[in-house]
């Protein structure tokens, strides 16, 4: 007799696929506006854009994961940062172009599709949505039985905004003798996490829970601290073309970043010792002897944000950011160079390309 095979025996479990995708219609449903055309579960999502406001709309787009961030929601059974972290990065990214976001797609796959875990993962997309007035119009969850191990997922996140083309931030306009202003981080945002788990739970042999004086909190509390949104302090300016650069500090650090906004004949100087340096960070390189140009290259440092102005405009900046009650750093200078990073201190410089 011919042996009869379905889905569920190859470790695919439709049903428990369709109760994952119900509650993630339910969040998803709580960030739409009336833009949007369609249900979650259509083959597209339609979202009627209005750009009537505008003279020549810009769409920008990006795409990015969450890293090996991963890592430490399945060491610790918490779900429901990774996807706030997720859109968040992504919406800097954006951000940095001057965009506003319009809509977010998501893509989680597992070896075997937990209904909580999507729930959990997709709380934290929705709620990071909500927060940037970004509608969470659809995506894909996929269940591929072997190709992940038990526990595991992974998720990716697509964004799309938009930006007059006139209020466009491109950095084409940075000179010599602007100024940088940072905006702090709250962690490790989402990167470097290779680096960071091993020296916390290799080297200094910490487990999830093991509480860390240093930090106040547990290593897992740390490292799971979110990736912060920059569009809250920085909307009020984006049209009044205050600002010529944004430089969202992800990986590559100070030392990476700021170099890909940077014109021809630039270059910038950063004032270290200029912001405070988050415990974390410090506590990482005592653990690992990672030396200092290792760390500004891995790491954020305390920084997730720059903002590029002239010295005269900047005033306007600090100002916006001190009404909205917004920490911030003067953290250094735009001079002549080869779009290089210069960190000074008191005698000796790091350079880097």
């Amino acid at each position: 007799m011919t042996r009869e095979f379905t889905y569920r025996a190859a470790g695919v479990d439709i049903d428990s696929a369709n109760e994952a995708k119900d509650r993630i219609k339910r969040l998803a449903r709580e960030t739409f506006t009336p833009n949007v055309m369609t249900e979650i579960g259509s083959f597209g999502g339609m979202f009627r854009a209005d750009f009537s406001q505008m003279k020549d709309p810009v769409l920008v787009s990006s795409a990015d994961g969450v890293g090996t961030k991963l890592r430490v929601a399945f060491m610790t059974g918490i779900h429901n940062t990774v996807g706030y972290d997720l859109v968040c990065h992504c919406v800097n990214d954006i951000l940095v172009q001057g965009s506003r976001p319009l809509f977010f797609l998501d893509y989680i796959a597992a070896g075997k599709l937990v209904p909580d875990t999507v729930a959990s993962i997709v709380e934290g997309l929705a709620r990071a949505c909500k927060e940037a007035g970004c509608v969470l119009i659809g995506g894909e969850t996929a269940e591929m039985p072997g190709f992940y191990n038990d526990g595991e997922y992974d998720v990716a996140g697509f964004i799309v905004g938009v930006v007059d083309r006139t209020d466009i931030i491109d950095g084409s306009r940075i000179e010599p003798g602007d100024v940088l202003i940072g905006l702090p981080s709250v962690g490790l945002h989402t990167n470097g996490y290779s680096l960071a788990r091993k020296l916390f739970f290799e080297v200094a042999g910490y487990d999830a829970q093991t509480e860390v004086k240093e930090l106040g909190c547990t290593a897992s509390q740390e490292l799971l601290k979110p990736h912060r949104s920059y569009l809250a302090p920085i909307s009020g300016l984006l049209q009044s073309g205050i600002i010529k650069g944004l430089a969202h500090i992800t990986g590559g650090g100070l030392l990476e970043n700021i170099p890909r906004i940077l014109p021809e004949g630039t270059s910038s100087e950063i004032k270290v010792g200029s912001w405070p340096v988050l415990p974390v960070f410090n506590l990482l390189a005592r653990i690992g002897g990672v030396p200092e140009k290792e760390m500004f290259r891995t790491f954020n440092m305390g920084i997730g944000m720059v903002v590029i102005a002239s010295e005269e405009r900047a005033a306007i900046i600090r100002r916006h950011l001190k009404t909205l009650g917004e920490s911030y750093y003067d953290i250094g200078s735009i001079i002549e160079g080869d779009r290089s990073v210069i960190m000074r201190k008191t005698e000796e410089d790091t350079r880097t390309n």
